[in-house]
């Protein structure tokens, strides 16, 4: 199973880009941020054109998430949902479309798109780490219920200099603080792998491109964009793979698409031998 993760930066701007991009690579499933459109408004058309099915969490000019799936999503929610934090008023968090869940294929798929954040002095940055530790109390209450998890987004987050084309210039910065990375690490808590880095140990490899400064032409780019899984999933684990092609499209999102390939043919057998209780939320 073919699974992507896309900030596109509007989904109408996008469309034919999107599109395109399917056909030639043809995802099971794709997750998309920053659609920036309400729900009503959302292309699903030409998805369903492709045989896919829509699930869409959106809001106009900010914001937006949305999940694409070859097979149905079942128990699709929307934000946080299902959990007490008494550390955090979940409703401040509503205004913000940035979160939409399902299940997949016996695998929780939880698409995000984290805060950026702003600058480490903007009120903006609490909210982000707000948001994150949110997203850890979210994970608690998905892995009570014995949930194999496929967590995926734009977390706005370089986890380490080696996600960095210039760690000592950011030093510190916004996206690669020391409190960003351990609200990360929280999210984590060493119960989700970070699919990529199973297959690539060194730095050079970018998932977004600043749109100034001439950065994608000279491969300055952060790695910002990432897919996580449950531990349980490392042996159905066979590639995990950057895209970087559509950030040369004319007029492209400043993102690429990230893609994690699962051999799932016996998951049922392997991981979920009692598939209907095991998602009795």
């Amino acid at each position: 199973m073919l699974i992507a993760t896309w900030n596109v930066n509007s989904i109408r701007t996008r469309l034919s880009q999107i599109i395109d991009w399917m056909n030639q690579v043809n995802p099971d499933i794709l997750c998309l941020q920053e659609t920036k459109v309400i729900d009503e408004c959302f292309p699903v058309e030409p998805f369903e054109k492709l045989g896919y099915s829509v699930e869409v969490y959106g809001q106009k000019s900010y914001n937006g998430v949305a999940i694409i799936s070859k097979i149905k999503a079942k128990n699709v929610k929307k934000g946080f949902y299902g959990f007490n934090n008494s550390n955090q008023n979940i409703e401040i968090f509503k205004d913000q479309k940035r979160l939409i869940s399902a299940e997949i294929n016996g695998i929780k798929i939880i698409n995000v798109y984290v805060p950026n954040g702003s600058s480490l002095e903007s009120n903006k940055f609490g909210y982000k780490i707000d948001w994150l530790n949110s997203l850890a109390s979210f994970l608690d209450e998905q892995e009570k219920n014995g949930e194999i998890i496929c967590l995926m987004g734009d977390f706005n987050v370089a986890p380490s200099n080696l996600d960095i084309h210039d760690p000592k210039k950011y030093e510190g910065g916004i996206m690669a603080s020391e409190m960003e990375r351990n609200a990360l690490n929280n999210v984590l808590q060493k119960r989700l792998i970070d699919a990529f880095r199973i297959f690539e140990k060194n730095t050079g490899h970018w998932s977004w491109w600043d749109y100034r400064n001439n950065a994608y032409v000279l491969n300055k780019g952060w790695r910002i964009d990432h897919i996580y899984i449950s531990k349980e999933l490392s042996s159905k684990l066979k590639s995990c793979v950057i895209d970087s092609s559509p950030r040369g499209n004319l007029q492209p999102s400043d993102h690429a698409p990230v893609m994690v390939d699962l051999n799932l043919n016996d998951i049922n057998e392997d991981i979920f031998e009692d598939e209907e209780n095991f998602f009795d939320i």
